[in-house]
């Protein structure tokens, strides 16, 4: 697999990973690989392989969803991203053959991008781990919306909420945030008096890109 012209965004949530991935594929005449892409394989996963995956596909009651507890919750994340992975290698086996840089904001692990592509390729971009978990309703992505009107509705919407921030707790961890940090990549933490603009160049930089 030639990923010569793959470009790795990774980190913690709220950190600017696909904001990022979008203005480099738009300056660069690239390719967005951003969030969850991998979900143009969804409806032909077997859920005996992708028992993750399948689990939000097949969902009948997105209550359950919210209801788990911070055990279940990152069990469930930590098996999505070992699926993510899988779906992503096999995507981006067949995009990088387009010959166009390809920008990705990427569930693959820290361990396999190390195996896979060169140091210069992988961007981190972290956030402080309570703002990961503060912020994260802040944002108008539909999906996180619609998982916070699921809490609202729930009989006891302020124990729901706060049932849902210990899951995030439990996966924007002090621990996940160090490992991140001291990943050997070139780490971005998110800088609220930053620019956009700025934040770009820190990747171009990172990435070895022109400006």
């Amino acid at each position: 697999m030639d990923l010569s012209n793959v470009y790795f965004v990774t980190g913690t949530a709220y950190a600017g990973k696909s904001t990022v991935v979008k203005a480099l594929a738009e300056k660069y005449d690239g390719i967005a690989c951003r969030e969850n892409y991998h979900e143009v394989l969804m409806e032909g996963l077997d859920k005996n392989e992708f028992p993750n995956l399948a689990y939000t596909r097949d969902l009948e009651d997105w209550h359950d969803f919210v209801r788990r507890t911070p055990d279940e919750y990152e069990a469930w994340v930590k098996g999505v991203s070992l699926e993510c992975e899988k779906l992503e290698l096999q995507l981006l086996d067949q995009i990088s053959e387009q010959g166009k840089p390809v920008f990705v904001d990427t569930n693959i692990s820290l361990e396999t991008l190390r195996k896979i592509t060169d140091v210069h390729h992988v961007l981190v971009m972290i956030a402080n781990p309570e703002l990961s978990v503060s912020r994260f309703f802040d944002r108008p992505d539909s999906e996180k919306q619609f998982l916070y009107q699921l809490m609202l509705e729930e009989p006891e919407p302020e124990k729901a909420l706060e049932n849902f921030r210990h899951c995030l707790e439990r996966i924007n961890s002090d621990d996940t945030f160090y490992n991140f940090l001291h990943s050997g990549f070139t780490v971005v933490m998110r800088d609220e008096e930053r620019s956009p603009e700025q934040t770009l160049q820190l990747a171009e930089i990172a990435f070895g890109l022109e400006g």
